[in-house]
């Protein structure tokens, strides 16, 4: 595509600004539109950026300020509620200069992210709800709750999960899979875990799933993952307050080993939850010259711990396929073939790790009598094999021009 394309970018979460600068890279001009009023610097808890996307922000200029307030993470120990070690699992799979991958707080990199964006010349702006967009001669007209517009010649939808977008492309496509569990954590000071930085503790409780890790600093970040049969009403999980969700998960990690109950108790900021929602398989990510990436298109549980970076791999992917090919439905085809077989197979990796985190009765005696067993197995194939290569090593050639798909 030529330098005079223009597109509007729905969704200021992390997807949209890495879209807007990889757009930029590739010659494209865009505005990010939020559905949020403002900035959402404080919400949510924390996550992985894997190596991968590190790498992908790197093709971006972007990765330092994106970790700068992060730590490596290389590595996860798994633990029974009894307290039995069930096994150790690299999370990375280092690049040539040792680049591992970084646990950071969601607000963290949603400011780098932002901050990126806007000292390049990117304008975000926030309070634009979609609700609808229509062809406008060879463009793309949006149209936002507030009455305003606006019209580009691509439109792509960086929306998450609950995407608005992905339903213009598609007013059929099934609404987001709830996954049984409620996740929810917290930051600690003052309590010895005895661990140290860079490991993931995670301890496959009698009731519930609960994970740690040390910061350099001292404190602790610590998860829940609460199962829960029944997906909740929209909405309805901001009326259980701190104290409830204290009550409630000291009870549900009583009597099990590790230092779930005392992290919970000493959390001193609110606590608030969310379901774990997928995304099933859509029959298409695009319609016109309208395209969804990221959550929107293909949503891990958290349990992959890749979500933002296949997101930001999404966007670097898009742009060279928006560059490199003349029409939107080409370049629009193009990625979604290039990316739908690496999303799809973590999503179904990440899939059955959420079913061994909800076992219960029998099937959680029968993991715990394995996993010391197959753990050992999957740790060489994640560090050495091909696996972990193609998991963590999967780097995208900004240099290497696309070339369109066959039919």
């Amino acid at each position: 595509m030529n330098r005079t394309i223009s597109a509007l970018v729905i969704g200021g979460g992390i997807a949209g600004p890495a879209a807007a600068m990889a757009l930029q890279k590739a010659g494209i001009d865009s505005v990010v539109y939020e559905a949020h009023p403002a900035a959402a610097e404080g919400v949510g808890v924390f996550l992985t950026l894997a190596v991968n996307g590190v790498g992908a922000l790197r093709t971006l200029g972007a990765d330092k300020p994106a970790i700068a307030d992060g730590f490596p993470t290389t590595a996860i120990t798994l633990w029974s509620g009894t307290g039995k070690k069930l096994g150790a699992s690299v999370v990375s799979v280092p690049l040539a200069d040792g680049t591992t991958g970084y646990t950071l707080k969601r607000a963290s990199l949603y400011k780098a992210m932002h901050d990126q964006a806007v000292s390049r010349g990117i304008r975000i702006e926030h309070g634009k709800r979609l609700v609808a967009a229509d062809t406008a001669g060879d463009g793309v007209r949006a149209r936002f709750a507030d009455g305003s517009d606006a019209t580009a010649d691509l439109l792509i939808g960086c929306d998450g999960i609950h995407s608005a977008v992905r339903q213009i492309i598609d007013p059929g496509a099934p609404p987001p899979a709830y996954a049984g569990l409620l996740n929810l954590g917290g930051y600690v000071r003052g309590v010895r875990v005895g661990a140290a930085p860079g490991t993931y503790h995670m301890i496959f409780g009698k009731r519930s799933f609960f994970g740690y890790a040390l910061a350099p600093d001292g404190e602790v970040w610590w998860f829940a993952n609460v199962p829960q049969p029944d997906e909740p009403a929209r909405g309805s999980l901001a009326g259980i307050s701190t104290d409830q969700w204290r009550q409630r998960l000291t009870a549900l990690f009583a009597g099990d080993a590790g230092p779930a109950t005392q992290l919970i108790q000493a959390t001193s900021h609110d606590l608030a939850a969310s379901p774990v929602h997928t995304m099933p398989r859509l029959s298409t990510w695009h319609s016109g010259r309208t395209v969804i990436i990221g959550d929107a298109a293909h949503a891990p549980s958290p349990t992959s711990g890749q979500g933002a970076s296949l997101s930001i791999e999404d966007a670097v992917q898009l742009a060279r396929c928006l560059r490199d090919l003349p029409r939107p439905d080409q370049a629009f085809a193009a990625f979604e073939q290039l990316r739908r077989p690496r999303v799809e197979r973590i999503i179904k990796q990440a899939a059955r790790i959420n079913n061994s985190k909800a076992a219960s009765g029998a099937a959680r005696v029968v993991r715990d009598m394995m996993m010391p067993v197959t753990m050992p197995l999957f740790v060489k194939l994640i560090a050495n094999g091909k696996s972990g290569r193609e998991l963590y090593g999967y780097h995208i050639d900004w240099d290497i021009p696309v070339s369109p798909i066959r039919a």
